[in-house]
């Protein structure tokens, strides 16, 4: 939020410098972003007036104006479009000092003398706007000075509020925060109930009162809209980034800055029958003020009279109803909406306004007739008019409802360190607008919190507030001492960390990516996956939780890809989400991908890319962090977003633990990847528990080898071979080594040839050539009878 430091200092007088105030927020919470001057450098400005303007001899687009400074009236050349007579704007006069050191002197413009400038915002670093001289209101005393009447030495403060201070979203409640801190008083505007001079109101019917428990209407005839806002309230708008409409919209927005209360006027000749606050009918129509039509839903609460929708509750009005130069009634409301109800409505519209950014976070639902009264108040004084009778409609049961909190000094003293003064606790609570009575039965408080503060609920939330009045940087710092037991850590656990620096010594580099993203994207991963849908997404491309990790890999893949970086190795732990909320799985995973060449760019380095057999190695490299890689196997599989002949299934002693593969090739096609793609997804469930090694004595006999090359069917996996080997070659086989595959000449068609090294040891005594022969038959027969293989020859 953005504010004048003098329009701050008009409600409270902290006696203190800009300095000290600026640094005294920041720590109390409300952070300053920004500090800034509301206008440049300058001197010898005044407020001038256009007599007369006529065109220049030699140049289209200027004119030759006289102009007046209260005393004398000058000539002066100028291209502004808006030029005009009776016009008031800044003059500056020769001599002036204007930004960057300009200092205006007589001059020539195509021959014409001018004696002084007319001058835009932008020239005066007053605003950006530069395309055209900044128009002063009518009532501008021509001659004062420019800096003294726009009193423009003052600061504009930004402060970047957290969402549950929606409080401070006013100068009423900065300046509340303010007098708190400081102990000074705040001095508010007096706001008496402006008398009806007309009976004239229009009926009110509210449908939905959970969502809106209190709605006020007043109706005021015959307002003059012709009537400018007075340059002080401009003025103060502007430097809330605010800029100034019209009168009646101008000031509904200072009400809203000055107490935090949004507000809107209808005109009342769009309103037909009557005003009805209800839920939209799923599909109805409404044109925005910014010009756009959007269509409804049903949960979204709106405006309306007896025939079609007026405005978006809380967010925007209708554009056919709005206040417009020929309005002479306006319709003012004042309404209090249930914060949560609103909470994204804004957002499903593609809007965001001021309004909408203070009722999601919570308005003061005492507020709204204190603003009416003073919109009405600013209304008389400004547009004239006469006003209607105040019409609320309320359901006390649906308004928030602020229980008794128990204040204990022994938890104060516990929660921040130290003793405060009882008289001190009362005082920082009070200024703060809470109802504060002290308990006879103990050193102890019954506090209620005000309607503007729904932080308040706990005793904590009391805490934090006299921690944040008394100065959290002088609150004493003590160590937190306890005593603690180390908490035993099995030795066969696989730690995340040890799986991160392994896949960094292979050359990966960790990745974090989104938990939510594209629900588009995710269906091309998993089409058979239905993601968990955010209720309340940042954007449309972040609107899903994920169900692997592999889209976000994929989509930092694309970005380096874009940047030339073709050989690329990333890797991401974390949680992906499977389900819906009623059967969610939250699972934790460790993903990678990798493409481009399998060894970095050097003179002794080949140029060949990495294959499917590249990424099964560290994916092995991963398995084998557990010590028990002979309980893990790799099937031939199929996923969805795998290339269907290079993708495994990998098992955990028979459970699925996750895959190994290629990135489809019509996936990549529909992604713009161009080059191969291998990605695995492990989870992190099947990897955390290791094997504990065990001591076995070496042997000291020797070792017995006999090489086996057999031909089997083409679609024989090797791996069902070494298994059936295993079980079969007897308990001294120490060693079982897949060196060869070969297809082609001198071979069926239909038929591989597969090699293998088998190793025995016997750990007492040195085998026999008959024990040897023996197992080799057995090998032999079990894999003719499980896989019609015979001995290749």
């Amino acid at each position: 939020m953005k504010f004048s430091e003098q329009w701050l200092r008009a409600w409270v007088k902290p006696p203190v410098g800009r300095e000290e105030l600026v640094a005294r927020l920041s720590m109390v919470g409300l952070e300053v972003d920004s500090v800034s001057p509301v206008a440049g450098a300058f001197s010898g400005v005044v407020v001038g007036e256009v007599i007369e303007t006529e065109q220049h001899p030699a140049a289209d687009k200027l004119r030759v104006c006289r102009v007046s400074d209260g005393q004398d009236t000058h000539q002066v050349v100028c291209g502004a479009p808006n030029v005009r007579p009776g016009l008031k704007i800044p003059f500056a006069k020769i001599g002036a000092q204007l930004p960057d050191d300009f200092t205006i002197k007589k001059a020539k413009l195509r021959g014409v003398e001018s004696n002084g400038m007319l001058c835009s915002e932008a020239e005066l670093r007053i605003g950006d706007d530069d395309g055209g001289l900044m128009e002063l209101t009518p009532s501008a005393p021509v001659g004062m000075d420019l800096r003294s009447f726009l009193d423009l030495d003052d600061a504009v403060i930004e402060i970047g509020l957290t969402p549950n201070r929606g409080d401070c979203l006013s100068i009423a409640g900065l300046a509340r925060e303010v007098g708190a801190v400081y102990g000074v008083p705040v001095s508010a505007e007096l706001i008496e109930p402006v008398q009806p001079s007309c009976q004239d109101a229009l009926p009110i019917e509210v449908a939905a009162p959970k969502v809106c428990p209190r709605y006020l209407g007043r109706v005021i005839r015959n307002v003059n809209l012709s009537r400018p806002a007075p340059q002080w309230l401009i003025e103060r708008l502007r430097r809330s980034d605010i800029r100034s409409i019209d009168a009646v919209v101008d000031i509904t927005n200072y009400v809203m800055l000055e107490l935090g209360q949004p507000m809107h006027a209808f005109d009342v000749a769009e309103i037909k029958g009557g005003v009805s606050v209800r839920m939209a009918e799923e599909g109805e129509k409404l044109t925005l003020l910014d010009g756009r039509e959007v269509s409804l839903g049903s949960d979204t609460l709106v405006i309306a009279d007896h025939e079609r929708p007026l405005a978006i509750a809380g967010v925007m009005g209708g554009e056919h109803s709005g206040v417009s130069s020929t309005t002479r009634d306006i319709f003012l409301e004042s309404a209090f909406f249930d914060p949560v109800a609103l909470a994204g409505k804004a957002r499903a519209y593609g809007l965001h306004t001021d309004s909408s950014h203070r009722f999601e976070r919570g308005v003061d639902f005492d507020l709204p007739r204190k603003a009416m009264e003073r919109a009405t108040i600013l209304l008389l004084e400004i547009v004239g008019g006469e006003p209607g009778p105040v019409v609320e409609v309320s359901s006390p049961d649906d308004l928030p409802q602020r229980a008794p909190i128990t204040l204990r000094a022994e938890r104060i003293t516990q929660m921040l360190g130290l003793a405060l003064d009882e008289q001190q606790i009362e005082r920082s609570l009070t200024a703060l607008g809470l109802e504060v009575e002290r308990l006879t039965s103990a050193q102890a408080w019954k506090v209620i919190a005000p309607s503007h503060r729904f932080d308040l609920a706990i005793e904590v939330d009391l805490i934090e507030e006299l921690g944040r009045l008394y100065g959290y940087d002088r609150l004493p710092v003590r160590y937190p001492q306890a005593r603690l037991a180390p908490k035993a850590r099995p030795e066969t656990s696989v730690e995340l960390s040890d799986l991160r620096r392994l896949l960094i010594a292979r050359g990966y580099q960790e990745a974090i990516t989104y938990s939510f993203i594209d629900p588009e994207l995710m269906r091309l991963f998993a089409p058979a996956e239905e993601p968990l849908l955010l209720a309340n997404p940042i954007s449309s491309d972040m609107a899903a939780m994920r169900v692997s990790l592999w889209p976000g890999l994929v989509k930092a893949l694309q970005y380096n890809l874009n940047r030339q970086q073709s050989r690329v190795r990333l890797f991401e732990a974390g949680m992906r989400f499977v389900g819906q909320l009623d059967q969610l799985k939250q699972e934790n995973v460790i993903a990678g991908l990798a493409c481009g060449s399998r060894l970095p760019e050097g003179w002794a380095n080949g140029q060949e890319n990495i294959d499917f057999f590249d990424m099964k190695a560290d994916t092995e490299a991963l398995l084998g962090a557990t010590g028990d890689t002979s309980a893990f196997r790799f099937c031939a599989g199929e996923h969805p977003a795998l290339h269907p002949g290079q993708t495994a299934r990998i098992e955990r002693n028979g459970v699925l633990i996750g895959y190994v593969g290629a990135l489809h090739p019509e996936l990549a096609r529909t992604l713009g990847i161009e080059q191969p793609v291998y990605l695995f997804e492990l989870l992190m469930a099947g990897l955390s528990e290791g094997c504990l090694p065990a001591f076995t004595e070496l042997s000291r006999f020797p070792e017995v080898r006999r090489d086996l090359a057999i031909l089997v069917p083409r679609a024989v996996a090797a791996d069902d071979l070494v298994q059936n080997i295993r079980t079969v070659a007897g308990e001294w086989l120490s060693d079982l080594k897949l060196f060869d595959v070969y297809q082609g000449k001198g071979i069926d068609p239909l038929s591989k040839s597969v090699a293998v090294g088998l190793t025995w040891q016997h750990p007492s005594r040195t085998l026999t050539d008959e024990e040897v022969s023996s197992a080799m038959q057995r090998i032999l027969t079990s894999l003719e009878e499980a896989f019609n293989a015979t001995l290749r020859k």
